[in-house]
């Protein structure tokens, strides 16, 4: 099986993605489902959970031992696509101008926040602007935002953000785990033999493990980096963390927005919270 790949942005916009494998332009694509939440809200909670699952392993258990992929797959369904598999990783910090010790602290600051995120964020009195990744950079720098997520520890330093914020916070609660995803035009799925459809999911889940060790180390050696130039990190009261996890739950039911779909996947994952002991 030969695939061909392209950068982002190289075929078509990433934003019109979507739209662009389930007309066959080309067969597939790797995505964050954060993207479509507002127009399929299962999406919502098959990209990250805002106070969620707190390790990348809770997550990927999510969707291997709990019917998550099963659920991934069903939103995707009715647009003509395939869902293959999730590539789990570890959280995404935020970058602020000013300091947030604490998660009361974010209420009134102007947050660049997509997906779930946009809108539990939003409930905990954050003035969300879900700007695109490429616009993170001059938003925090124009004084558009306070505040940000955008990527991972090791891209966001490549990216220059501890040239416009000075303060990173840890966990990222707003992304304390996260799933990007394969996804296939099921025509063009269709073709495949069973062993060829085996191996693309074995690759994902295996891409899935070799990203994460390679985001945990990453991570220790650009926290340094960012400490090196002046950035300081702040980490949040594992308490705190704990007690708005659980205010977050009325956030997360009212993202569904009735949704059939969006209400089961956010129940499976509230009640393996639960099983965890995490609520």
């Amino acid at each position: 099986l030969d695939i061909t790949p392209f950068a982002g942005g190289q075929i078509v916009p990433p934003a019109q993605s979507f739209d662009a494998v389930r007309g066959g332009a080309f067969q597939l694509m790797k995505t964050f489902d954060g993207y479509t939440a507002g127009k399929i809200p299962a999406h919502g909670f098959s990209s990250t959970v805002p106070f969620g699952f707190p390790e990348a392993d809770q997550y990927e258990a999510w969707f291997y031992e709990r019917g998550g992929m099963d659920m991934a797959a069903r939103s995707y369904a009715p647009a003509g696509l395939t869902y293959i598999a999730p590539t789990v990783y570890g959280e995404e910090p935020l970058h602020s101008k000013v300091a947030i010790r604490k998660i009361a602290d974010m209420n009134g600051l102007k947050g660049r926040f997509v997906g779930l995120a946009a809108a539990v964020m939003a409930d905990f009195g954050v003035a969300v602007s879900p700007l695109a990744t490429s616009e993170v950079y001059s938003a925090l720098d124009k004084g558009l935002v306070d505040f940000a997520d955008r990527g991972d520890i090791k891209a966001n330093y490549e990216e220059g953000l501890q040239e416009v914020a000075k303060y990173l916070i840890l966990p990222g609660i707003h992304q304390p785990s996260t799933a990007t995803c394969y996804v296939a035009n099921t025509a063009a799925y269709g073709q495949l033999d069973d062993q060829q459809r085996a191996a693309l999911a074995v690759a994902a889940r295996e891409v899935s493990g070799a990203l994460r060790q390679n985001i945990i180390v990453d991570n220790a050696e650009y926290l340094a980096k960012f400490e090196a130039v002046g950035v300081e990190v702040i980490t949040l009261d594992p308490a705190d963390v704990a007690e708005n996890r659980s205010k977050a739950v009325a956030s997360w039911e009212k993202a569904t927005n009735g949704d059939a779909l969006a209400t089961e996947m956010m129940q499976s994952q509230k009640q393996l919270m639960t099983d965890l002991r995490l609520l």
